[in-house]
């Protein structure tokens, strides 16, 4: 049997658990300027499928790239790295 493509996959913070079976995980990267060389740190949200409701505002939690779920869906809940405190 085939093996899948390899999947992208993002490491977040839960910031909004208030629809049924989604989550919004807001991903932040650094990087360099490429000219003045500063730091720059960009925030990203994705809705995520988060299929038993298991996540709480404050969790950090592995998403995985997977097929259209819904309009604005196309990622998905892998795991629950850390319980938010």
């Amino acid at each position: 049997m085939a093996e899948r493509n390899l999947r992208k996959e993002r490491v977040g913070v839960v910031v909004s658990d208030k629809m049924d079976k989604s989550v919004v995980v807001s991903v932040e990267r650094q990087l360099k300027h490429s000219i003045y060389g500063r730091i720059i740190r960009l925030k990203k949200r994705y809705k995520a499928h988060d299929d038993k409701n298991e996540c709480k505002v404050g969790d950090k939690v592995r998403i995985l790239e997977t097929r259209p779920l819904s309009k604005t869906k196309r990622w998905r809940i892998g795991e629950i790295i850390e319980r938010a405190k």
